[in-house]
């Protein structure tokens, strides 16, 4: 696989001769500005707030975004940064990125589960209209999810759309009880977390980053792209490592089938991809270190696609989770056994999708 150089003379580039530390202290006052921004915004949201109103959720965004490229910048560039104090803030930082995205990340879950149930059974089943509650035997769950995922996979007939109608309502239903309920706990979670010591220290910590970046004595004069290459290169032997062959074909059984296992941890296939995304953030945000703000479309697309698979994954497992659920009647367990199915097709669309853009990057740069 062609290896891609970060050089100041790729086209777009807008930085010319070495990248040294001084970029990076500049980036990181720049982002730590700006999540200081959005955490007054979402302060000044506290009064409205507590009259019942939802606070902005582009605050909520913005301190995710820039706690995350702060804390990616500390573990790229960690050579050029003071050792106790960047190891101290990046779990910090970590913290406050994952606590704040649980919310968005429940109400998401459940839209796309709910419209993915609308589009599959052709009836609407938001959970308003369900008829909701649980019913039948105890060992129905099992083989309603075996037999929905069998009927959803692409190269067979598709599910008998009146039974998956049926059980569409109630799944549904359980469906937004469920995750309703993991996105009010996330809601409060993130309340207490927002208004806690240990979240004060990391605004003050970034408040002091905002004027003062703590570089070590040689940073001003080294140069980044040794370290950003090395990001880069991270990513490039993960992707060599992912099953590339498998996500060009539309169908993977396997898939399925450790999906639909009773063991409720996590699914085996998607841990290397979900690594991929991560390192592949890492990459974009050192590149936006040396390059400025300069957006690579077909990194953007590969991203996008993880995302998706990221989405989908989680979707699939939360439909997986349900249809655990004891005493459910046989319908809900079909309806819910189709939807994992379909979900785990996602997945393997944005497999597909991400090898595509993956192949024109390297492409581009051989």
């Amino acid at each position: 696989m062609a290896q891609q150089h970060l050089e100041p003379t790729e086209p777009g580039s807008s930085r010319v001769g070495p990248v040294t530390g001084d970029a990076l202290a500049g980036y990181l006052r720049a982002q730590a500005t700006e999540f200081l921004r959005a955490l007054r915004l979402h302060r000044e949201s506290g009064a409205a707030a507590s009259n019942g109103a939802e606070p902005p959720v582009d605050a909520a965004r913005a301190l995710r975004r820039s706690a995350r490229r702060i804390s990616g910048s500390l573990h790229t560039f960690r050579p050029l940064l003071e050792t106790d104090w960047s190891e101290r803030m990046r779990p910090e930082l970590a913290w406050v990125s994952g606590t704040l995205a649980s919310e968005h990340a429940c109400e998401a879950r459940l839209e796309r589960l709910l419209l993915a149930l609308h589009r599959l059974s052709g009836a609407t089943v938001f959970p308003a209209q369900g008829v909701g509650g649980t019913g039948g035997s105890a060992t129905a769950g099992a083989p309603g999810v075996a037999g929905g995922a069998g009927a959803a996979a692409h190269p067979t007939p598709a599910p008998d759309r009146g039974n998956l109608t049926v059980g569409a309502a109630k799944a549904g239903a359980l469906l937004d009880r469920q995750l309703t309920l993991a996105r009010t706990r996330a809601h409060s979670t993130a309340l207490q977390a927002l208004g806690s010591s240990r979240f004060h220290a990391v605004a003050d910590n970034i408040a002091v980053l905002a004027s003062e970046v703590p570089l070590t004595l040689a940073a001003p004069a080294t140069d980044l792209r040794p370290l950003a290459q090395a990001a880069q290169d991270r990513l490039k032997d993960a992707v060599a490592a992912l099953p590339l062959v498998t996500a060009g074909h539309p169908y993977n059984a396997e898939a399925l089938i450790h999906g639909l296992s009773p063991d409720p941890a996590p699914h085996p296939q998607d841990a290397p991809w979900h690594q991929v995304r991560l390192l592949l953030r890492l990459h974009r945000y050192a590149r936006e270190v040396l390059h400025g703000d300069l957006a690579d479309v077909r990194l953007l697309a590969a991203g996008e696609a993880l995302d998706r698979h990221r989405d989908a994954s989680e979707a699939a497992a939360a439909a997986a989770q349900a249809a655990r659920t004891p005493r459910i009647a046989p319908a809900t367990a079909y309806a819910l056994g189709v939807l994992h199915a379909d979900q785990r097709h996602e997945v393997e669309a944005a497999r597909f999708a991400f090898q595509r853009s993956w192949q024109m990057e390297t492409v581009s740069t051989s």
